[in-house]
């Protein structure tokens, strides 16, 4: 019989991982990495044949897309993968970096997933759930902050230069500040340990006294505080 169990910790622990799985994923896929320095587009034609000059801007760098703004385009600013390729991406720090940072991902999504279903199974093959996603959270934390780590390492490269000015080098943006993008990752890295912890308050919240009494009472389905 499935006992649909629901406490407050274990929910808390749910939200906070599916916050952190999502809040990974949209830093990893956002453009806002690095923001470069005030440009102008190049002259574009004005209504009568002269050049007109276009407003200033920060254009931003993403692991692999970039937002720009170019001289013909009258909507706005163009954001989009200026990596087709793998191997297309800035630097090989960089190529690191996504590699640590999908597989870090990646086991964030699967206990996001998992986490929804845990009000119903609290254990995989004798093992607690908790304490499993727990385990691969711990282990997408170390994969983030590799990513991290490496990440600032790819800053003397070409592409980067480009946005950031020639001083730009290995942990020194040059001319670049710091975009939400990297903020939010490092956010949620923190908060993927937070949650590595805390799964072990959900296990113990759902496998205390209170709830085998529920349990033993017949009851399907156990809220507690």
């Amino acid at each position: 019989m499935c006992h649909v169990i629901v406490t407050c910790r274990s929910m808390l622990w749910t939200l906070l991982s599916i916050v952190a799985a999502f809040g990974e994923l949209i830093a990893f896929m956002s453009t806002d990495w690095l923001v470069g320095y005030p440009r102008t587009p190049d002259a574009v034609f004005g209504p009568h044949g002269a050049t007109a000059a276009g407003e200033a801007y920060r254009p931003t760098l993403g692991i692999y897309g970039r937002c720009i703004k170019l001289p013909h385009m009258q909507r706005g600013i163009l954001c989009g993968p200026y990596a087709v390729h793998f191997r297309e991406i800035a630097s090989g720090f960089w190529q690191a970096t996504s590699i640590f940072l999908a597989a870090g991902i990646l086991l964030l999504c699967a206990v996001a997933f998992i986490s929804i279903f845990t009000m119903c199974f609290q254990s995989i093959m004798k093992k607690s759930i908790f304490n499993v996603c727990g385990l691969l959270q711990g282990i997408a934390g170390l994969f983030l902050i590799l990513g991290l780590m490496l990440y600032p390492a790819g800053w003397g490269s070409d592409k980067v230069q480009l946005y950031c000015g020639p001083d730009a080098a290995p942990y020194r943006a040059g001319l670049c500040s710091m975009g939400w993008a990297f903020y939010t990752a490092m956010g949620g890295t923190v908060l993927t340990f937070i949650c590595a912890v805390f799964s072990a308050q959900a296990e113990i919240a759902t496998s205390s006294d209170k709830v085998q009494e529920e349990i033993e009472e017949g009851k399907s389905l156990i809220c507690l505080l």
